[in-house]
């Protein structure tokens, strides 16, 4: 056991969990009921409120502020919650909000993120394993991003979207519709624009499956038929190909917001 190495001048509750080998900087401030697992470090000048969970080995860089009273109206105090993952990077400026009691009562973020400087996750927001929010991006409320997301630098994502696992957000680009799996939407306001052929490769998944799941995008967005039509005729064709079931039970799931498309040229 490595006991916490606590600069003398952070204030830190003696109703917070601090586990072995966490680091806090000067004049950092953990309230009450704040969890740090092993071998987190907070840098200096972090506010960490009541309700926050970090997972072991993550680092909190100044200035970030994680935890705070949700942006939402309705919010009257509630005891909600911040959970965020393992391994974690969180960056200068990043602001985390809480949950309201209208949504889910936390926000949760995955393992293994990646969260650049001034990005910002809103209340009741889900964040998947993996996921890279670059410098100034921002999330709404309600909002579902899935694992190996990357949301470019200043782009903006509208509440209760739902961006698909391995998704691709361009730069500057504001998202105000549902994206499926794999691809990349791009502009203002964004439209598909292709798969993430990069973020599928990253992921280790195969140049046959890459091509194959390509051929039944091309297809369920060609001009022929209605979409319903197309997505039962991928759906069959592409049975034995996981990556394009996917995309298929995601545009058939329900949801709050319409389908992100390509740019009818």
């Amino acid at each position: 056991m490595v006991k916490p190495l606590i600069h003398p001048t952070a204030i830190v509750s003696k109703n917070a969990e601090i586990a072995n080998n966490v680091k806090i900087g000067a004049y950092s401030i953990i309230e009450s009921g704040v969890i740090l697992h092993d071998n987190t470090i907070v840098h200096p000048h972090v506010h960490i409120c009541k309700g926050v969970e970090i997972g072991a080995r993550s680092e909190v860089f100044s200035f970030a502020a994680l935890g705070h009273s949700p942006q939402d109206k309705s919010f009257n105090g509630e005891a909600t919650r911040l959970i965020i993952g393992n391994d974690t990077i969180i960056r200068e400026h990043v602001t985390m909000h809480r949950g309201t009691t209208n949504g889910r009562s936390e926000t949760r973020v995955g393992s293994h993120g990646y969260f650049m400087v001034g990005s910002h996750v809103a209340h009741d927001c889900t964040v998947g394993n993996d996921v890279i929010l670059a410098q100034n991006s921002a999330i709404g409320g309600h909002v579902n991003i899935g694992n190996g997301c990357n949301i470019g630098a200043m782009a903006g994502v509208h509440q209760f979207c739902h961006i698909g696992k391995h998704a691709f957000i361009g730069s500057m680009s504001a998202v105000t519709t549902d994206v499926i799996p794999y691809s990349t939407a791009l502009g203002n306001h964004a439209h598909l624009a292709g798969l993430n052929v990069i973020g599928m490769k990253r992921g280790g998944i195969s140049r046959p499956t890459i091509l194959s799941t390509r051929s039944a995008y091309r297809e369920l967005f060609a001009s022929n038929g209605t979409l319903e039509q197309r997505v039962e005729s991928v759906r069959e064709k592409y049975s034995k190909v996981s990556e394009v079931s996917e995309i298929i039970d995601f545009i058939r799931s329900d949801r709050k917001r319409s389908l992100c498309l390509p740019n009818v040229k």
